[in-house]
């Protein structure tokens, strides 16, 4: 019993091994893109991004036409501000699903994923920031005999 205790331990304190403490690669397609899933809410964007001039484009149109709003906008460029890349990468999205809000999620948690695809050394940047992770949050469905989620109908005492 006591030398397994001891092998054990021994395991405990040998050195990581290479396997594990392996460097990600760049993954980038053909053409020199990095490609990301985002998803938020109901939405989900298919994000490229490749070297250019800061030009970003959604559904074929330009961010500033379809997110009008300056706080989605703001949304779309924090994973270049955190990793300091503005005006250096083009963006092309495609998103479907849920309304603009979860959509400008959708597309941030993209654009970090694919950030994080072509300069494997923002990784740890856009992960403290919070951009790779998920946001599972998503609308609770309505149930049957509620009025909504879990609201009850009004109380009639007659």
């Amino acid at each position: 019993m006591a030398t397994e205790l001891s092998s054990f331990a021994e395991l405990k304190k040998a050195p990581v091994t290479a396997a594990s403490a392996m460097p990600r690669e760049k993954e980038v397609d053909a053409q020199g893109r990095a490609y990301a899933t985002g998803r938020r809410k109901n939405a989900v964007a298919r994000v490229w991004v490749k070297p250019g001039t800061g030009k970003i484009t959604i559904n074929g149109r330009d961010q500033k036409v379809y997110f009008a709003r300056p706080t989605q906008q703001m949304v779309i460029q924090q994973p270049f501000d955190v990793s300091q890349r503005g005006g250096q990468f083009d963006v092309v999205a495609t998103v479907s699903g849920g309304g603009l809000s979860g959509q400008a999620g959708a597309v941030r948690h993209g654009i970090a994923q694919a950030l994080a695809k072509f300069e494997p050394g923002l990784r740890g940047a856009m992960k403290t920031s919070g951009f790779l992770t998920r946001d599972s949050r998503v609308v609770e469905r309505k149930k049957y005999g509620r009025a909504g989620a879990r609201r009850r109908f009004q109380f009639s005492k007659r």
